[in-house]
Formats: structure tokens, C-alpha cells, sequence
């Protein structure tokens, strides 16, 4: 691999400013899933490495939480310099590793820096506040503060910005980071380590460590020294981490989760711009996306001319590697993604679907699979009840919009929902009525730094991104100070104050 800044390829964990192999010499594999060719191999830590990035991270939080907060922002937007400076580098090391269409991948990467940039200059906002007082003669009032050590696990399908949306904000209010990247896609993870050391950061602020899965969440959640933990994540796997978390004690916990996201059409919508969004909404990422729209409920009227023009615009989509010329759409991640797409696929068609697009293994072989429609997928079926990180949509008929709510609401899931329509009053009905944390209405972007992402239900806790993106890195303490040398009027019972000053 060819890289303008080959240091940004790293084999090697980030420990207190070190780069530290494996005690044990365990290692695993990295594959490209293009073609399943082996990039290179990292360090599988163990426990007690994973600790010692812990040391390391609340040593380093006695002296960055006291930095004021200009240098903190300073060090930031140097580091948010330092990413666009290489977008292009760290675009072919996340397209590597991930497979996603190197178009996506500098997006990611854009996207990735821009929460940088976001909390470096929002945290200069991060005010405590001044309370009126009810009582005589004392001063009230907030400060804002860091919790301390945050653990920083995330996925493989956003192995950049979903480093970044945490970090930018735990960071920037005074915590230090330990991260966990998911396996498959550590380089992406240790090149934005490289580039937090170019930037500056002291040794301990930012860490990087992998480790077999179970082992390092149980480590590093279980540590009473890290206060927060943010996992995005399966909602298996978020419940696990918030089970570990309240077994270690209390402490901030955000969980970003999966989703089963509904796209309703209703019968004022412009057909063309509902296929159009349809294929955005659905097959970023080759639909390995918790955001994906993976229901598709169109109203009947429109039903049947929507399925055969969102069917040809599925069938147009170029499925191929990542650094060939307007590819579409990638590879699955994993043979267990490939299986389960085709199984899904299965059961559909013995339930009674209609397959309009796709429905197969792709011609190129490995991992790759054809992008596919399912027209009248019902409740009951693989596809239409459980999140699909695939490039497979599911497409239904309804009958009223009741029904289409109904519909779309009928699941565990609460992240992110779509919308086309025209009527103001029926989109604002819909805004309320769909019970997700977000709506889009005539697009599928919705995302960026200064917008609360999050779910509610089984999708998760809390929120990334926006003024709420600080959230799980601060606590609110209140003071009540009262007058120097004089006693708080009130602030006893009168025959105790009387006692008290006999």
C-alpha cells in the first residue's frame, strides 16, 4: 500500500505515548474483504496491558483536566488539521480494511474530522451557570467538570468517524480516552493515534489498545477508574457492556445501538425523489448501517410503480472493490455477514416475497452480494423483522397512514426513521408519531457534528454529537457559597441556629 505519510500505518497498540506490542505475541489478522488478503496483523493485549492503559490514562487526566481550555481546543483543531492534511491516506487505509467505495471512505474521514473541529470550539461554551438564591446571603452556581478516564469501544463499519464523535468531545471536555477499536479495522484507529501524537497530545491522553473482544470491554468496564464508558455497538452487545458497567459500580454509560429503520412514501410524495432517497437511505456502507432503511412502507396507490422504479435503480448500482472507478457498492464485512444476507433472502422467498432486484451472491464471488429489493415483505420474515447490515431492502404496501405508523413502530429498535411526503400536516404528524430519536424528511442526510445522534428503546442511551455530545464525559457540581466569615440566614432551623450561636 501506497501512502503519501506511510507512518500512518501502524501494526502496534498506543500506550502512554508508546507503540507497545502484545506480552503474549498474540496477534490477529486484518483482512481486506474485498478479497479477503490479509493487510497486515496487530497485537492482541492482555489484561493486564489493557490496565496499564488505564494507569496511563488517569495519570495523564490529573494534569489535561487542568489545561485551560484554549490549549485543549488547540491541540484539537491541530489534530482536525492534521486529518484533512492526510484525509486521503487515512480514506485508503479505512477502504482497505473496511471494503466501503473510496468516495465513502474521504467522506468518512471529512465527516470523522469535522466533530473535531465541532467540540474544539463548542467546549469554549461548556459553562457551568449562576443560580438565583433562596438563600439569604449565599451565592449559588455550577461547574462543569470531567469525569475522568473515558473506554471508547466502537465498530468496524465507521472505523474512523465513530473514533472521532467520541473522543473530539471526551477530549476536548477534560477527559483522557482509552479505545477499543473492533478488530477488523484497527489500522484506521492507530493512524488517528499517529496523527493525536503529530498533533501533540501528551503521552496517556489518547490510547489505542485491541485485545480478544470480551476480555478488553470486561477490562477496561470493570476498571473503577474509567467513570465513562461509550459503546457503539450491537444492542446484544450494548446490553452486555451496560450489565459489566452497573455490576463495576455507577458510572456515565452511552450506548449507540442497533436499529431497523422504516422509510414511509406516502401518496402526496414525488415518486422520483422517493427512489432516490430510498437508495441513499438504504446502501451507504453496502447497508451495514445502523441508519439504514431497511422497511420500505409505500403507500398502495404508489406501490407497485415504486417497487419497479426503485428495483431499476437498485439493479444500475456498481458493486465492486474499493478503489475501482464509481463503485457503488462494497462487500459484505465477514462470512458471517454473507451467510446471514443469504438466509434472510432464503426466508423470504419461502415466505412469499417477490425478489425484484438481486437476491443472490454476487458474480465477483468472496464476500460479495447482488444489492436487492424484497417486494411485499411481511411481518414474520427475516428481512422485515431483523436489522440487516446488508445491501437488502425490504418493500411493503399500506393502506392508511395509522397503519403505516403502526407498522414502522412495530419493532425493538428506536434510532432513525425516513419520511417523503409533501403535507406539512402529515409530516409533522409523523415527526411526532414515529417512535424514533430521528427523522428525516425528503433526505437521507441528517447526520453531523452539531446534531444530537442517538436512540431511544433498544437502540441506546444518550446522544453524540451536538452540545448533548458532551454528556457522557462531564458532571454538573453545584456550590452554595455563603458570605465570608458571616452565617447563611436560614440556613438552620431557628432553634438550632439559636443553640448554634449560644
Amino acid at each position: 500500500m501506497l501512502l503519501g505519510h506511510p507512518v500512518l500505518f501502524k501494526s502496534l497498540c498506543y500506550v502512554d505515548g508508546r507503540w507497545v506490542h502484545s506480552a503474549s505475541a498474540a496477534s490477529v489478522a486484518v483482512q481486506n474483504p474485498a478479497n479477503q488478503a490479509v493487510l497486515g496483523h496487530v497485537p492482541m493485549l492482555d489484561a493486564s496491558q489493557i490496565t496499564e492503559a488505564v494507569d496511563a490514562a488517569q495519570r495523564a487526566f490529573s494534569t489535561w483536566r487542568w489545561l485551560p481550555v484554549a490549549k485543549r481546543s488547540a491541540l484539537l483543531l491541530r489534530w482536525h488539521e492534521l486529518i484533512l492534511r492526510h484525509q486521503h491516506d487515512l480514506a485508503a487505509i479505512l477502504s482497505l480494511e473496511q471494503g466501503k467505495p473510496l468516495a465513502e471512505a474521504r467522506g468518512e474521514i471529512a465527516y470523522g474530522a469535522s466533530f473535531v473541529e465541532w467540540f474544539a470550539h463548542e467546549v469554549r461554551r461548556l459553562n457551568g451557570r449562576t443560580i438565583p438564591t433562596h438563600i439569604d446571603g449565599a451565592h449559588l452556581g455550577t461547574v462543569i467538570e470531567p469525569v475522568g478516564v473515558a473506554a471508547l469501544i466502537t465498530p468496524w463499519n465507521f472505523p474512523c468517524a465513530m473514533i472521532t464523535r467520541k473522543a473530539a468531545a471526551a477530549l476536548a471536555a477534560g477527559c483522557s480516552v482509552v479505545v477499543k477499536p473492533a478488530h477488523e479495522t484497527p489500522f484506521s484507529a492507530l493512524a488517528l493515534a499517529q496523527l493525536a501524537e503529530e498533533a501533540g497530545f501528551p503521552a496517556g491522553v489518547f490510547n489505542v489498545v485491541l485485545g480478544e473482544p470480551q476480555m478488553a470491554m470486561e477490562t477496561l468496564v470493570r476498571d473503577t477508574r474509567v467513570r465513562s464508558v461509550s459503546f457503539t455497538g450491537s444492542t446484544r452487545v450494548g446490553a452486555l457492556v451496560m450489565q459489566t458497567a452497573a455490576q463495576a459500580g455507577i458510572k456515565k454509560t452511552a450506548l449507540e445501538l442497533g436499529g431497523n429503520a422504516p422509510f414511509i412514501v406516502t401518496e402526496d410524495a414525488d415518486p422520483d425523489q422517493a427512489v432516490r432517497v430510498a437508495i441513499a437511505a438504504k446502501f451507504q456502507t453496502s447497508g451495514q448501517d445502523c441508519c439504514a432503511a431497511n422497511r420500505i412502507f409505500v403507500a398502495r396507490p404508489l406501490y407497485e410503480a415504486f417497487v419497479a422504479q426503485y428495483s431499476e435503480a437498485v439493479k444500475a448500482l456498481k458493486v465492486g472493490a474499493a478503489f475501482e472507478a464509481d463503485v457503488d457498492v462494497g462487500p459484505l464485512m465477514h462470512q458471517a455477514a454473507f451467510d446471514a444476507t443469504a438466509q434472510r433472502i432464503a426466508d423470504a422467498k419461502e415466505k412469499g416475497a417477490r425478489i425484484t432486484a438481486g437476491g443472490a451472491a454476487h458474480e465477483r464471488g468472496g464476500w460479495f452480494f447482488e444489492p436487492t429489493v424484497v417486494a411485499d415483505a411481511a411481518p414474520g420474515m427475516r428481512i422485515y423483522d431483523e436489522e440487516n447490515f446488508a445491501p437488502i431492502s425490504a418493500v411493503s404496501p399500506f393502506d392508511s397512514l395509522d397503519e403505516a405508523i403502526e407498522r414502522a413502530n412495530d419493532t425493538e429498535y428506536g434510532l432513525a426513521a425516513y419520511v417523503c411526503a409533501k403535507d406539512l400536516n402529515t409530516v409533522f404528524q409523523l415527526i411526532r408519531r414515529l417512535d424514533f430519536a430521528m427523522v428525516s424528511v425528503n433526505g437521507a442526510k441528517f447526520t453531523g457534528a452539531p446534531i444530537p445522534f442517538g436512540g431511544i428503546k433498544s437502540s441506546g442511551l444518550g446522544r453524540e454529537g451536538g452540545v448533548e455530545g458532551f454528556e457522557p464525559f462531564v458532571e454538573t457540581r453545584y456550590f452554595c457559597l455563603g458570605q465570608l466569615g458571616l452565617p447563611v440566614t436560614g440556613s438552620l432551623p431557628a432553634h438550632r441556629a439559636a443553640a448554634a450561636t449560644a
